[in-house]
């Protein structure tokens, strides 16, 4: 069985850091049969292909960025201008018309077809790859929490936010090529966390979006609205919460926090050694939905919520003994072993 995973990761088009692979095999030992149990090979296949497939589209799609907007010769007699347009409508003169301005764009002229003719051939894959996934059951992360990723990564937002908590096994049993059981994973909300790192940045990035982070959300789930009494959680009309947590205030971080200045959007709350999930290093892995549409989860490496979740096990205060007893089983899923 531990073969069979390698195999399948090694031979994926996707990024994955090799090193790791001892990790992957790692994952399985400490693992009691109850708690996982392999994908078959044609799911196990899809997956590998239409990640690959989500990858390529990822990459060709931050390249087309470069050809955003486009190019004109601009008459200002007595010469002629080469200008550039940017999405938002601003223009930038290039300069007069020479050999080298014509180059510079007959190769952005060039260089965007291509780009757009790519896309258009990826998008169709892509499209192709989900009905896939759907038929051969390559994947099962609710679609509502794909959904909410969905919206905070075309937003531009999704470096700035983790998911921490029982979301994130679905990201490592994806990379590990196995299902752990169900009774594990079942949940009504994700946590993400906002990195307060790099707070400078964000406040930048929403306020290009002129949007709220709750209006995000409302473009996965038009429902979705702030809870009663819980400033930090969004809600929609099936019960279904997004949790934003962030580390309690170090140095110049400001406390309270409301995401923009909309005075309906979100205050990520204080969650007790946050800091730790904050610092963590990150896993990135493309996960699937049961309706096989594909987002990438931002995840903690799984040695720090191996850590986290124990400890939440044992030594978090005040924490219901129910809870406790599913960290530690969590913590015994993830488990990676000598790392």
């Amino acid at each position: 069985m531990e073969h069979r995973v390698v195999e399948r990761i090694a031979k994926s088009d996707y990024s994955v850091d090799f090193s790791q692979l001892a990790v992957y095999i790692d994952v399985l030992r400490p693992l009691r049969p109850m708690n996982y149990i392999p994908l078959s090979d044609n799911a196990a296949r899809q997956v590998i292909d239409s990640t690959t497939i989500f990858d390529e589209l990822r990459r060709t799609t931050a390249l087309a960025h470069r050809y955003a907007g486009g190019m004109y010769w601009k008459k200002q007699p007595p010469y002629e201008y080469l200008v550039k347009t940017l999405p938002d409508n601003r223009q930038h003169r290039i300069g007069p018309r020479s050999e080298e301005t014509e180059r510079i764009h007959d190769d952005f002229v060039r260089n965007k077809a291509e780009s757009e003719d790519r896309l258009k051939s990826l998008k169709t894959a892509l499209t192709e790859a989900e009905r896939m996934n759907k038929a051969l059951k390559a994947g099962r992360v609710p679609s509502m929490v794909i959904a909410v990723l969905q919206a905070i990564e075309h937003a531009g937002l999704g470096e700035h936010f983790t998911v921490v908590g029982t979301h994130a096994l679905y990201a490592y049993e994806t990379a590990a090529g196995v299902r752990i059981v169900p009774g594990a994973l079942a949940t009504q909300d994700v946590d993400l966390l906002w990195d307060a790192r790099q707070r400078i940045r964000f406040v930048s990035d929403i306020e290009k979006l002129d949007m709220s982070v709750l209006k995000i959300l409302k473009l996965a789930d038009p429902t979705f609205q702030r809870k009663d009494g819980q400033n930090e959680t969004a809600i929609n009309a099936k019960g279904f919460e997004v949790d934003f947590l962030r580390r309690q205030p170090e140095g110049d971080d400001p406390h309270p926090f409301r995401f923009s200045t909309d005075e309906d959007d979100l205050w990520p709350v204080q969650a007790r050694r946050a800091s730790v999930l904050t610092n963590a290093p990150r896993f990135e892995h493309v996960v699937i939905s049961a309706t096989g549409r594909m987002t990438l989860m931002r995840t903690i490496a799984p040695e720090t919520f191996v850590e986290f979740k124990r400890w939440m096990a044992e030594q978090a205060p005040n924490r219901p003994e129910i809870k406790r007893r599913r960290d530690r089983r969590q913590a015994d899923i993830a488990y990676f072993g000598r790392w």
